[in-house]
């Protein structure tokens, strides 16, 4: 009897764990559903009820959605702010990718267990810093060095992916150090077994085989980049001009959306404008989607 009671109960327990996860699933596919169809019905909006052509929003870089017929708009262009976007997020990410990795190889390789013990929770603790504690500290120390030092006004692309390198160098930093630490032990050992030293076995071995996780990393480093709006709207200036140098200032998609968005009259063709402007924002988080996949399979495939 005992065990028949045990075994009902289990039944029970399996039955309510299944309800759960999968009501957990669904609302998630719901929400994900939802979310695309509303950005989507909105962002087409400026196409299908306004009729500015695609072409004329993507590569046009006259942005002027509140000036009259008569004076030559209303114009929607947002060529600017996906060059500053595109700008700040690959600068940083080149800046933040090779230091991450170095850091990376240090922690899982070099590092002694004390300093595992350090670095691991340091990183940690500057992915869990708010966006707003980065963007005053760039305000406060990073934009004021920048123009009595280097030049300019300080609010500038320099500034804009200094603080966006450091914000994204802990998601790297752990991606590649957890990847790095899931190798297989043999492969090292084999490397020393064939003569190579240290340094050999990590750039000839460890690193390529880690390529698919690292990329991966990067990749999401890259993501966040390109979606962050605080920190950045708080050091680049917000100037809607192609800038000339690093020192210029510049405006990102995720600052125009945040600054403009409680301003404008909802169905209005700059409120609509705003919206086809977060779903590019949501095209390309797909495409970084889209992107890890590829990553992973290929380094599936490639093992």
């Amino acid at each position: 009897m005992n065990l028949l009671y045990k075994a009902l109960n289990l039944s029970g327990s399996e039955k309510l764990g299944r309800i759960l996860t999968t009501g957990a699933a669904a609302i998630a596919i719901i929400s994900t559903i939802t979310i695309v169809f509303f950005i989507s019905s909105k962002g087409l909006s400026t196409f299908l009820v306004n009729g500015v052509s695609v072409k004329d929003f993507l590569f046009s870089t006259h942005w002027l959605p509140d000036r009259l017929p008569e004076e030559g708009g209303p114009q929607v262009g947002v060529l600017v702010f996906i060059f500053g976007s595109l700008t700040v997020s690959l600068l940083a990410v080149l800046l933040s990718a090779p230091l991450s990795v170095a850091c990376a190889v240090f922690i899982a390789e070099i590092a002694p267990n004390w300093g595992q013990r350090v670095l691991q929770p340091a990183i940690e603790i500057l992915a869990g810093i708010p966006s707003v504690v980065y963007g005053y500290i760039g305000l406060s120390v990073l934009v004021p060095f920048i123009r009595n030092n280097i030049g300019g006004l300080g609010f500038s692309v320099l500034a804009g992916f200094l603080v966006l390198s450091v914000m994204i160098l802990p998601t790297i930093v752990s991606i590649s150090t957890d990847t790095l630490r899931a190798l297989p032990g043999e492969w090292k050992e084999a490397a020393y077994a064939l003569g190579a030293t240290r340094w050999q076995a990590i750039r000839m071995v460890l690193l390529p085989a880690a390529r698919s996780g690292i990329m991966t990393g990067i990749v999401l480093g890259l993501a966040r980049a390109f979606g962050e709006a605080l920190a950045v709207q708080m050091v680049i200036g917000n100037t809607r001009k192609i800038p000339g140098s690093i020192l210029d200032p510049v405006i990102t998609l995720t600052s125009a959306i945040t600054m403009d968005m409680g301003n404008t009259p909802m169905g209005s063709l700059w409120n609509n404008s705003l919206w086809s402007m977060g779903l590019l924002l949501l095209i390309m988080s797909f495409f970084f989607i889209v992107m890890i996949r590829f990553i992973a399979l290929k380094g599936g495939a490639a093992r």
